[in-house]
Order: structure tokens, then sequence, then C-alpha cells
């Protein structure tokens, strides 16, 4: 199956959500004289319950309104997409699109790593360390080296599962005790990847509540302690996110972004949820962009975000 095919299978139960609450978009012709206003407020309803917010659905609905205006296209799936999409791009390319006329280009996210150390951070749950896994497996495929630091202490499997991953990847592991000192680890992980030339290294940390003053505290340390290693490092700062927490998930990446500044997120389990319009606050309200999206357990159902092909995969059947 493509990651197409993958991505709307992922996304079937946001788009069946939409479907129910405003019809099948693909039968809908808008007509210009006729009043469509209870059409576009089922479309909002929809919108808001897929946890896209009320303030961004009013915003995409008066950017449809928009598009076939200056299109004169009266297809709403059409409307919708290109409306979406802009949403889901950063704040300057978004204010170009609008003043193209709304005729996005596909692209994936730019996923050329700012440096060499990524950090890895996020609350319990959320496939963090498989995550870490999976994006070994994707930058070592395209002719990165790779190097994980299990920085995840805390929980005895941790380590234990990223060594087991690192193994199985022929990928080098920094590994320290249970309960030693993640800034350690970190640390380590840094110097030997300086000391080996190594391309990327993924520093695991543990899964910590974002409400949580003294954990939020210890991860700007290990972040500290990397530039000490490293004093350019970490570029990255990418957050896992579990798309099923929908707006309680975005108040944790505001936490997370305040405390040691995000450069990137990526949203799991999309699969789960109907709730997948979760994606556009996160990028609108945090400013960064999403860097992978996961639909599955597989290694290839973590891919690289790219908005027009999500958009299109959430509204067509």
């Amino acid at each position: 199956m493509s990651w197409l095919n993958r991505l709307k299978e992922g996304l079937s139960k946001t788009r069946a959500a939409i479907n129910q609450a405003a019809g099948p978009l693909g039968a809908i012709e808008i007509i210009p004289e006729r009043n469509d206003s209870a059409l576009f407020e089922d479309l909002e309803f929809a919108l808001i319950g897929a946890d896209v917010g009320g303030q961004y659905a009013a915003e995409i609905l008066a950017d449809v309104r928009e598009y076939m205006k200056t299109s004169g296209k009266r297809d709403l799936r059409d409307a919708l997409t290109s409306a979406l999409t802009v949403q889901l791009e950063p704040d300057a390319f978004r204010a170009k699109l609008r003043q193209a006329g709304f005729t996005p280009d596909a692209r994936k996210s730019t996923l050329e790593l700012k440096g060499k150390v990524v950090l890895m951070i996020g609350v319990n749950g959320v496939g963090k360390t498989t995550t870490i896994a999976k994006l070994g497996q994707y930058y070592q495929s395209r002719g990165k080296s790779v190097m994980f630091a299990a920085g995840d202490t805390f929980r005895a499997a941790a380590g234990a599962q990223l060594g087991v991953w690192g193994e199985r990847l022929g990928i080098p592991v920094v590994q320290g005790a249970d309960g030693s000192d993640p800034a350690a680890v970190a640390f380590d992980g840094a110097t030997a990847r300086k000391a080996r030339g190594i391309d990327v290294l993924f520093v695991d940390t543990a899964g910590r509540l974002h409400n949580k003053h003294n954990l939020m505290e210890e991860l700007k340390k290990v972040k500290r302690t990397i530039q000490k290693a490293d004093p350019n490092e970490p570029s990255e700062i990418w957050l896992v996110l579990d798309a099923v927490t929908g707006q309680n998930g975005l108040e944790q990446a505001k936490k997370f972004h305040e405390a040691v500044g995000l450069t990137g997120v990526i949203v799991t389990k999309l699969d789960g949820t109907a709730k997948g319009g979760i994606v556009v606050p996160i990028v609108r309200e945090l400013g960064v962009p999403l860097k992978f999206i996961g639909v599955g357990e597989s290694a290839d159902d973590l891919q690289p975000f790219d908005a027009r092909e999500f958009v299109t995969a959430l509204l067509e059947a």
C-alpha cells in the first residue's frame, strides 16, 4: 500500500466525522445565487469537532469563500483543500499563498537538519522511543550516520528498548545505568557523536508531565549540558505528540515550547482519532513546523509531513 493510501486510511476517522457533519464534500457544489449559510455552519461545526478550533475554522471558511470568489470554482472540496493547506503552512508562506489566489504547491517540509543533535521530548505514552527508532531508520536509509543516546534513565525498559532498536538497525547507542543522571547520558552522547563524526544524534528523554516544574527544569538542564559538550547543539528540539490527546496535547506543546524552545513537532497515532484537525492549531499557535506524522506502527508509517498531501488524504474519499 502506498504512503498516500495509508495516510487516507489513517485519517479515515477524522474524514468520516467531517463528512457526517457536513455531508460528502465531493458531492457538493456552491452556487453563488444560493444561500449556503446552513452548509457553511455545518462545516464550521465539523471542523471544530475535528479539533481545528473555532478561530481557525472561521478563518478557513473565510478563505473558502474568498477562494471560490477569486477562482470562479464551485467545488467545495477543492476550495476547502486549498484553504486548509494554507493554514498548515508557515506564516510568511501562508500570506503569499493568499496573495497568489490560494494555489499552494505540494512540497515536503524541510527535513535537512540544522545541525547534528536532535533532542526528543514529550509526555509518557506518546511513543517517543519508538519514534526515535523510526527516525533513525529514516535518516540512515538516506545516507546519514546515526547515533542514539538513551536519556530516559527513569523508565527501566526505555534504555533496553532503544538498545534493541539500535542493535536491530546497526545504530550505536550511548547508555547509562538505570536511574543515572539523564543530562550525563546526553553529554556523553554529544561528546561521542563529535569524536566519531556521526551525522546525527537523537537524544531520548524521560516522559514528563508538562505541568511539573521540577521535571521541566531537568529538561532545561539536559539542553544546557548538551551545549557544554557542543556549543551549537542541540540544533533541533522535537516534541512528540499523540494526536488522540487533542487540545490537551496542544497545551502540552505550549508548555514545552516555553521551557526549551521547540523547532518541530511530530504527531503520532493519527489513525486512532477523529480529531486529526488538531494539526492546524499546533502549527498556528506554536509557529513551528510539523516535521513527521505517524499513522501506524510500522517504520514506514512515520513519514515527513506535507501539508497538501495531508489535506488531500483528509478530504478525499
